[in-house]
């Protein structure tokens, strides 16, 4: 490998030759090399808007030149096009401030810059990081980041899930079946009722995490380095919040609060505990799926899922529910990355909070996770089930809890008597009733309608 020295305020480094990468990108590779986990790409391309639209405001309140806005411009450009990928290699597990992936991001456009202008146009530190600290461009970074994903990709994948269950219930309206509590039987609910309580949940979702995005669309830029502004010009902070609305079509605001915005990280923990509601509902919902799916003759076997692969390496002719296992393991590591959101985010000391990488890395991969497993569950799942009418009728007029029909009218404690006899001798409600001379025949076929119970 081909290396060139780079320098910086600590003296000189051996960098990659081919990589647009400079000094403090190579101290953080040599120091921190710790794991495979890398940087979001979604943080990067938030950097990207971020330090495009600070070099047009710093360009538009008179501090940066038109020639140098536009070449940073440009590389930002680039780098949102996937085109510099490689060269931003810096491990998750580095300075808790995120100063070294500011530094990357600087570098990369400082020098890819500089090439494309075909001369020393660009400084890493005084130009590209003009107005900019790295303890305000980080969190700024998150909450781009954070917004962006959830909104262009979580929230599209929930909202065709919830489709998907509408359709479904709509496709089962009029099929009735046992309900269940206590994983015990229980009184009668229509088919499309219970997948109705699916959908709803994952409305509710919807509602919740979409409500939530106000509080990370406030920007911690314009704070520096302890949240007092220095070294950036009057206005600047509302001015870029305008300029990377303008960039990402979403809408930031600058926060009010320059203290709290470099401390706290609340709003992102509040966001994901919205990404932990949600797992928890799917959880729900794929482990109800596998439940009914179960059997094919020794389980409850009362819907039908697509199926996808073998289900065995031992065992011919068996098919698992992989998409709802896959789901389910998608919500364990959402809930589990809940806790590190929040651990990361009470972790502001004095002016600064020093666990942010840790905390997007966590945060971005709950959004990735939920989406891609919301798409592949609806896909190969959800809009394969298929009721299985013959069982749901069958294990609907077994049930002994249909005895609830005829309650209020031999009592209570009689009907427990009509159930209990009716499990004890495996005869019907029905058989029981007559047995006990509670109710005549006439009376009991007049109200015991199971279908009618819902």
């Amino acid at each position: 490998m081909e290396y060139r020295i780079e320098h910086d305020s600590m003296g000189n480094i051996e960098v990659e030759a081919d990589k647009y990468f400079g000094a403090q990108t190579a101290r953080s590779l040599s120091n921190f090399k710790i794991g495979t986990e890398k940087i979001p790409p979604e943080v990067i391309r938030a950097f990207a808007y971020l330090k495009a639209s600070c070099a047009t405001t710093n360009n538009e309140l008179g501090k940066l030149s038109k020639e140098k806005a536009d070449i940073i411009n440009a590389v930002c450009k680039e780098i949102l096009d996937g085109k510099l990928d490689e060269h931003f290699p810096l491990s998750v597990w580095q300075t808790g401030s995120g100063t070294q992936s500011n530094m990357n991001v600087n570098e990369v456009i400082t020098n890819r810059g500089n090439e494309l202008a075909g001369k020393r146009l660009l400084h890493p530190n005084d130009d590209v990081n003009m107005s900019q600290s790295s303890n305000d461009t980080f969190p700024a970074a998150m909450h781009i980041a954070a917004l962006i994903e959830i909104s262009d990709k979580l929230l599209p994948s929930l909202n065709e899930l919830i489709l998907a269950f509408k359709k479904l219930e709509e496709e089962n309206a009029g099929i009735v079946k046992s309900g269940r509590t206590h994983l015990q039987d229980a009184t009668p609910i229509a088919f499309s009722q219970e997948i109705s309580g699916w959908r709803a949940s994952l409305e509710n979702d919807y509602n919740q995490i979409s409500s939530s995005l106000e509080f990370i669309g406030k920007l911690a830029l314009g704070a520096t380095a302890v949240g007092t502004g220095l070294n950036c010009p009057k206005g600047f902070d509302s001015a870029v919040a305008k300029n990377i609305s303008k960039l990402t079509g979403k809408e930031f605001i600058t926060d009010s609060n320059k203290f709290h915005a470099l401390t706290s990280k609340s709003e992102l923990s509040f966001v994901h505990g919205g990404l932990s509601s949600l797992a928890t509902d799917l959880m729900k919902i794929a482990n109800d799926i596998r439940w009914l799916s179960s059997g094919p003759r020794c389980g409850l076997g009362e819907i039908f899922i697509p199926e996808n692969e073998p289900g065995s390496s031992i065992m011919p002719g068996k098919v698992n529910p992989t998409q709802c296992e896959s789901m389910t393991m998608v919500c364990v590591q959402v809930m589990s990355n809940n806790v590190a959101v929040n651990m990361a985010s009470s972790q502001g000391n004095f002016e600064l909070n020093v666990f942010m990488p840790v905390l997007i890395h966590n945060f971005l991969q709950s959004v990735r996770l939920l989406s891609d497993g919301m798409d592949s569950f609806r896909v190969h799942c959800v809009c394969g089930i298929k009721a299985n009418r013959q069982k749901m009728h069958e294990n609907l007029h077994n049930s002994l809890m249909l005895v609830t029909a005829i309650s209020p009218y031999i009592g209570y404690e009689s009907a427990a008597k009509v159930a209990k006899l009716a499990h004890k001798e495996n005869i019907s409600l029905k058989e029981a009733t007559l047995k006990l001379d509670l109710m005549t025949e006439e009376e009991f076929d007049k109200v015991f309608k199971p279908e009618e119970m819902v």
